[in-house]
């Protein structure tokens, strides 16, 4: 069993920047595909970022347009996602999600290939 606590989550004004941080228990963070998914209300979750045990990152390029960056450090359990540029469209909760998946040519973009979910974090960007 994996627990995910999301952190950094907030209030910023359009143009800011906010990096969210996922927290990861047990020993075997390395080995998990690590995503960033997030929900405005009303609408589904939609996938934002992913990057494999591997390394590699995909991105929802019609949501992200080069404006996030996601990054790990596996000595700490932890998942990144760098925002800049907010914009009142990005106001949603962001969830951090994990699974294993060994494949190194796929990293899985969609909410039902994740196993585990944290509880989310709240980002809020007026304009």
């Amino acid at each position: 069993q994996v627990q995910l606590v999301e952190s950094g989550g907030g209030l910023v004004q359009a143009g800011g920047s906010l990096r969210l941080s996922c927290v990861a228990s047990g020993r075997t963070f390395s080995s998990y595909t690590m995503g960033w998914f997030r929900q405005a209300p009303g609408k589904e979750r939609e996938f934002v970022a992913a990057i494999s045990w591997s390394g590699g990152k995909i991105y929802n390029e019609d949501s992200v347009k080069g404006r996030f960056t996601i990054s790990r450090e596996n000595a700490k359990n932890t998942v990144y996602l760098q925002m800049g540029s907010l914009q009142s469209e990005d106001t949603a909760v962001y969830y951090c999600a994990a699974v294993v998946y060994p494949s190194r040519t796929y990293t899985p973009s969609t909410k039902a290939e994740y196993t585990y979910w944290g509880q989310g974090t709240q980002v809020t960007v007026s304009s």
